[in-house]
Parts: C-alpha cells; structure tokens; sequence
C-alpha cells in the first residue's frame, strides 16, 4: 500500500483494457501522489484493471460501444475533475498513456505544483516519445525512459491538464475555457503512444476492432481518424518516419513553449481557448537525468 501524500494533487484517467499503460501510469502516479489520490474509470468493468488499481479509486462503467462515446466520455471526466476540485489543489486529467513530468532538475512535480496559485489552469509541454527502431533494441521492461531516450515535439500534446478552476475541457482534453495560459517552464506532458512498436501494433488492432464493433463512421464516433483500419496506412513506415525527423542538439525546447504562449487565442465563438499546433518534424535526445523518471 502507498504511503498517503501530503500534497492534495488527483490524478484522473480513464480506460478500457491498456494494461500496459495503466502499469506505467499507476507506478508513476501511484508512488508520486498516492494510490489514494489516483482516480481510474474502469470502462468495462475490466477484472485486470480492478486487480491492477487496488488502492485507487475506481469507477467502473458498462463496456457498451458508442457511436459518440469520447463525446460521453469527456463529459463524465469534466464532472469528476470539477467535483474533485473541492477536495484537492490540483487535478490531473488526461488519458491513460499521458504522464506530466517535471524536469528533474527543478525537484518533484508535487512540491512544483504545491507552489502554484490555484483556480487557474496549467499547460505542460508536449512530448511524444518515440521508439527508434533503428538504434533502441531493448525492450520496456521496467522504466520507459532508459530504453526510450528519444521525443519530438508534439503541440497536439501540449494539453491544459492540470486543472483547478471550474471551467470546461473540450473533447480530447485539448482545450479549456480557461482564458489565460500558463504554461512553466521544465514542465512536460509525455505522450506514449509511440514509445514500443509492438505494444502499439496491439493497441491499435484493438481499436481497430471497436470501431468496427461500432460501425460508426468518424464523424458519428467523435474520433481521431486513427482508430480506424482505413486510416492506419502500414505500423513500421509511422515509426521510421519520426525517427528520421531533424535531430536537434542539446534540450533547448523553450522556442515551442513560447509559440504556443503567443500564439494563444479564444477557439473562434466556442468560449474555448486554443493556440497553434503546427507539426514540428524535430526530435531530441532527452538528457540522462530523465532516465528512470517513468
């Protein structure tokens, strides 16, 4: 059992089935917050999963398919995080295969977020990690970071995700309408998609199959296009193309915060605030202290 947390910071995701994600996710979250603090909706009431989380709180659901189930989905999140508000500083919301982290160097995400002022909303900087076929041979066993060194920018990623004001997240979690942005330097939101070709390949054969199940089109499943077949194109040839993407020296990535920072603006009518996601074809090598991070 973890030890409980003196900082009152959730952590809150949702998920069907991503047992290896979940692993990364509660042995971050789980010691970095306490279980106690760790809030997991079971899509499915999925037995792996409730075995998995003992310790957190768990919300198990129906499994049923629906045609507009992100839709419902963010809706049910957006009620847990605003009710969760109350009793906690800081709320992280985000999807099973995202973790915040904080460059080690600055200390401990809760102490950082302990520090910052409250009814307002933060914006870590994306980052997807990437599996380089070409040079990372060793398997995720343990510790993503250690055999997966290497990331590139992804603004999609760049997610306001830590939330203490009452206000409303949009679908995928991408936008608030929050109208101010603070976005801290050394503060990141790792996305790991792509950090193991085969866990990826068995990912998306599984939503792959839901769509199917669903026989929704994109439009009705309120979906990225990704989770379906027609739209996947071949698994290696994504992996290849990223690790070809310009190698940047060092870790100086405070030009994508700042892009974002400017660029920030209100989402058209919507009440939602956005800024630019431009695909930045650039990778880096992240430095040794983030090894073992996660």
């Amino acid at each position: 059992m973890s030890k409980p947390s003196k900082y009152k910071i959730a952590a809150v995701t949702m998920l069907r089935d991503d047992l290896f994600f979940l692993k990364i996710w509660l042995e971050y979250y789980g010691e970095m917050l306490g279980r106690e603090n760790c809030y997991i909706v079971n899509h499915g009431h999925t037995p792996e999963v409730a075995e998995m989380a003992k310790g957190c709180n768990i919300i198990g659901i129906p499994g049923d398919h629906h045609k507009n189930f992100d839709m419902k989905r963010w809706r049910l999140l957006n009620n847990i995080v605003q009710g969760l508000n109350a009793y906690h500083d800081h709320v992280i919301v985000g999807d099973v295969d995202e973790l915040v982290v904080l460059d080690p160097e600055l200390g401990s995400l809760p102490a950082f977020l302990s520090k910052q002022k409250q009814r307002q909303v933060i914006t870590p900087l994306g980052l997807e990690v990437i599996h380089r076929l070409d040079i990372e041979e060793k398997p995720i066993e343990n510790k993503v970071l250690g055999p997966r060194r290497h990331v590139r920018i992804a603004p999609h990623y760049s997610k306001p995700c830590i939330i203490s004001a009452g206000v409303k997240i949009a679908r995928g979690g991408h936008f608030t309408q929050y109208e101010k942005i603070n976005a801290p330097e050394g503060l990141y939101l790792f996305h790991l998609k792509f950090c193991d070709f085969a866990e990826y390949t068995r990912a998306m054969d599984r939503r792959n199959a839901i769509t199917e199940e669903i026989g929704a089109t994109k439009k009705e499943a309120a979906i990225g296009g990704h989770w379906f077949a027609d739209a996947r194109g071949e698994d290696r040839d994504v992996f290849e193309t990223m690790g070809k993407f310009e190698m940047k020296e060092g870790f100086d990535v405070g030009f994508y915060r700042q892009a974002m920072i400017d660029s920030f603006e209100p989402r058209g009518d919507t009440g939602f605030y956005h800024f630019e996601r431009p695909d930045y074809e650039v990778q880096f090598r992240l430095p040794e202290r983030f090894a073992g991070v996660f």
